[in-house]
């Protein structure tokens, strides 16, 4: 990366400082520090007890900001928790040990020790009497300037504000903007949340196959590489699902999977080539049963984190407390679209989706069609959680078909929230003769044109003839729910580390 020229005087004058710690003989880098409060813990403790004056700690963090006067240095230090008020004087770190402070910068990872006490303006403050380099930094974090505004709030103008360069540079982006580190921390605590809720239910975590000799589970476009010792193609999961029933039919009854999966296709603010999915199955359940317990697991998530089942997600007011709205597929077609899809033959459908933008419609399978005119008249409308149940047979392959109907219609259903789906469930297909002709209508629909549209498992088809029980199943997107409960409107805002074109 090429450096501005400002950057590169500064990068030149902390090496220097650094040579003169070495000749000075303090490490610049050393092994390890054992602090026995975080910032927050040293707040709350003196808040809470009362009685903290002179009370020994040591704090570990970086240096956020530095103020000296003459003998007397003042300088707050910020750990993942927060940020505390750390007092350094040269008759208590002593002559030699006060002048280190003239080789610290900025960003710099230091520990202190030392007793807390509370300044005339009321700041729970270290004094601190042994200070330690942990970590020279050797080039300046980008941060922002604070400002009180008329009101009195402080504001900060960030210093890093160019969004692709803070995806890139997340390590920078994370150490400068608390607000940030915030998003993560949801998001670990989610997924901790989920795993206990699923845990307490009797679902037993396992891991299946990001290699796979044949992709399967979704309508998608695959990643592919070759395996050179087994002199075969392989494919990164689209989805986690045929694997996973594999497993109901070893008599692992309930089974989830929390992982990457993978799909070579467009980049936007919702789609992703790789993403974090939910995935479960549950023996003697259909998808009635996937409908309360997706509301159940949604709704408890957003509680958990957010204290109360409504939250507010880009201005708009959503509320998770169950029931849902609960439409059927052509319902919300005819509800929102204005549209009998039901009864529209090949040509009425083909006319309505050229009318709603569907590329090269003439080319596309009637699944196709179905899927874009909903896709274009139906989702910007379900704001509030809804749950949009039997859908079209040729758009869920995976699915039985509805009880007691024409065969048209599965048994199937999707959450949306705000115009996106969030989940999709299924009464699982079990029958593997049904199953193979499935698979079989797939590969037609294929060689029509539909690309992302399944070949045949044979091994997964062999799987169901050994007998899987009657099962529900469902997944859940964790990066769209995780933007909805953090108010962020990209999922890359909620990808540590999301794929970026090469510098």
């Amino acid at each position: 990366m090429t450096e501005t020229g400002e950057a590169q005087h500064v990068i030149q004058a902390r090496r220097e400082k650094l040579s003169r710690l070495r000749e000075l003989g303090i490490e610049p880098y050393p092994y390890s520090y054992d602090p026995t409060y975080t910032a927050a813990q040293v707040l709350d403790h003196f808040e809470e007890s009362g009685d903290a004056e002179g009370l020994e700690v040591r704090v570990a963090g970086r240096i956020r900001s530095l103020r000296p006067h003459g003998k007397t240095t003042f300088a707050h230090l910020e750990d993942r928790t927060g940020k505390v008020q750390i007092y350094l004087r040269a008759d208590g770190l002593g002559e030699e040990g006060y002048k280190l402070l003239d080789l610290l910068d900025l960003g710099d990872w230091i520990g202190v020790a030392g007793e807390l006490f509370r300044t005339r303006t009321g700041e729970v403050t270290v004094r601190a009497d042994r200070l330690e380099l942990l970590a020279k930094t050797m080039r300046p974090l980008p941060y922002g300037k604070e400002q009180i505004d008329e009101s009195g709030e402080s504001v900060v103008h960030s210093g890093f504000s160019d969004v692709e360069s803070r995806y890139r540079q997340r390590y920078a982006d994370l150490a400068v903007h608390p607000e940030v580190r915030e998003v993560f921390l949801a998001r670990t605590q989610a997924v901790r949340e989920i795993r206990t809720f699923l845990d307490d239910r009797g679902f037993i975590e396992v891991e299946t196959p990001i290699l796979q000799p044949l992709y399967g589970g979704a309508m998608a476009s695959p990643f592919k590489t070759f395996h050179r010792a087994l002199d075969s193609d392989l494919y990164l999961r689209i989805a986690d699902e045929l694997y996973l029933k594999r497993l109901l039919v070893g008599g692992l009854e309930r089974v989830y999977e929390i992982g990457k999966d993978f799909r070579n296709e467009g980049i936007d603010r919702l789609h992703f080539p790789e993403f974090t999915m939910l995935e479960l199955y549950q023996a003697y359940a259909d998808y009635t049963d996937m409908m309360e317990l997706t509301e159940s697991i949604v709704h408890e998530i957003v509680v958990k984190l957010k204290g109360s089942p409504r939250l507010t997600y880009q201005e708009q007011e959503l509320d998770f407390e169950p029931p849902w709205e609960r439409l059927t597929w052509y319902e919300a077609l005819e509800k929102h679209g204005g549209l009998k899809a039901a009864d529209m033959d090949g040509e009425a459908l083909l006319s309505t989706a050229r009318e709603v933008g569907v590329d090269d419609a003439e080319s596309k399978a009637r699944a196709t069609l179905l899927d874009g005119v909903f896709k274009e008249r139906v989702e910007a409308h379900l704001i509030q959680p809804s749950i949009i149940y039997d859908h079209p047979i040729e758009l869920s392959p995976l699915a039985k078909q509805k009880r007691g109907g024409s065969g048209a219609l599965a048994e199937r259903f999707e959450l949306f929230v705000v115009g996106t789906e969030l989940a999709n469930a299924f009464s699982e297909l079990n029958d593997p003769f049904e199953q193979r002709e499935r698979f079989e209508a797939q590969t037609r629909m294929r060689e029509e044109g539909f690309k992302e549209a399944h070949g045949i498992d044979e091994d997964y088809v062999r799987a169901l003839e050994y007998g899987m029980p009657p099962t529900g199943g469902m997944g859940l997107g964790i990066d769209r729910l995780i933007m909805l409960i953090t108010d962020q409107a990209s999922i890359r805002q909620v990808i540590l580390f999301p794929t970026l074109r090469p510098e």
